[in-house]
């Protein structure tokens, strides 16, 4: 079978599907309850929402830019 030449493979896929996974977890960490008018939740501040989560977020992020940069090697088969 003649190949086409893609400019990603399988490993550039693998990379882009897990920086989303990251992403996604990310952003699942920085949600919650939020403060009503009536109430005030301080949770809104913990340090998973405001520190942890945005830096799991920039991985995912820096993953993802990797992912495209990434070059694949060229199997040349003659």
């Amino acid at each position: 079978m003649d190949r086409k030449n893609y400019a990603f493979d399988r490993f550039n896929f693998i990379l882009l599907a897990v920086g989303v996974v990251i992403i996604i977890i990310g952003f699942l960490l920085m949600s919650g309850p939020g403060s009503t008018e009536t109430a005030f939740n301080p949770d809104i501040f913990s340090v998973r929402r405001i520190k942890v989560a945005p830096v799991i977020c920039f991985v995912g992020f820096v993953s993802i830019i990797y992912a495209i940069i990434h070059k694949p090697k060229d199997k040349e088969k003659a």
